[in-house]
């Protein structure tokens, strides 16, 4: 995949010979995929069926800031097959300008949603990244949760040289690879590296892998229904404060892009 500088358009994709429509909402610049997580699910199968490769990015305001400072990362979002909304801000903006969104589509929820697809449909799956010994332990609690599930290799984030992965990934030919390496690097590894490789599905998950591994627990559900899981995670772990500044940052810069369109 080249990556390319342009302003996100809905997307025209091809699939069982028909021509299908990608509706987006612009949020800043980046396009969002106005589908449910049972949509998203439907276009990931179409996805694997096509076996052309590409990127999955659930997207949260920090995504969305970080894609106005970085171009490359921007290309990234630009060229993705889908682009979910990840945090609640995303469900927010898109409100704010007048283009509400079907649904939140989180990376967590879509993932432990395919999970149950991949069972189904036969898809192979390959885990990269996090720290040593959490791709493995998550690979082992999630094949303990769906039998059947066919994990085909998992590998820690913290290499410098990608050169063996690569090739282990190019030999086990998974349908879907879940990377865990951190906002906007993930995403650019895959373009830079993995669909090159062939693989027809990717998709960055961040600190997913943590949760799955038991190394990390999830908002409880009220919490997530009420749409505050980033407080939650800001009590829990109070280094992310800066990280946090992004959220009122967005919303005041979505604000001024429907206020003050082309400013």
């Amino acid at each position: 995949m080249k990556l390319q500088q342009t302003a996100p358009q809905p997307r025209l994709l091809m699939g069982n010979n028909e021509m299908r429509r990608t509706e987006q909402v612009l949020v800043l610049g980046v396009g969002i995929d106005n589908v449910n997580l049972a949509e998203a699910l439907r276009k990931i199968e179409e996805y694997v069926k096509n076996g052309e490769p590409g990127l999955v990015v659930t997207a949260n305001p920090e995504i969305v800031m970080l894609a106005r400072m970085d171009p490359d990362f921007k290309a990234c979002l630009d060229d993705a097959l889908l682009v979910t909304a990840d945090g609640i801000g995303i469900v927010i903006a898109a409100r704010l300008l007048g283009k509400p969104l079907k649904q939140r589509v989180t990376g967590i929820d879509l993932t432990t949603a395919l999970f149950k697809q991949a069972v189904a449909k036969k898809y192979r799956l390959y885990f990269v990244g996090a720290k040593p010994g959490v791709a493995e332990k998550a690979a082992e609690n999630i094949r303990n949760s769906y039998p059947g599930i066919e994990i085909v290799g998992t590998q820690h984030g913290y290499f410098t040289d990608d050169n063996e992965i690569i090739k282990d990934i190019k030999n086990k030919k998974p349908d879907i690879l879940l990377a865990a390496l951190g906002m906007g690097k993930q995403e650019k590894w895959i373009a830079e590296r993995v669909e090159p490789a062939g693989i027809p599905v990717s998709i960055g998950v961040g600190g997913s892998f943590d949760v799955f591994a038991g190394a990390a627990k999830r908002a409880p559900q009220w919490v997530q229904d009420a749409g505050v899981e980033w407080l939650y995670r800001l009590v829990r772990q109070p280094s992310r404060f800066r990280r946090m500044l992004q959220l009122p940052r967005f919303l005041v810069a979505v604000l001024l892009s429907r206020f003050f369109p082309g400013k």
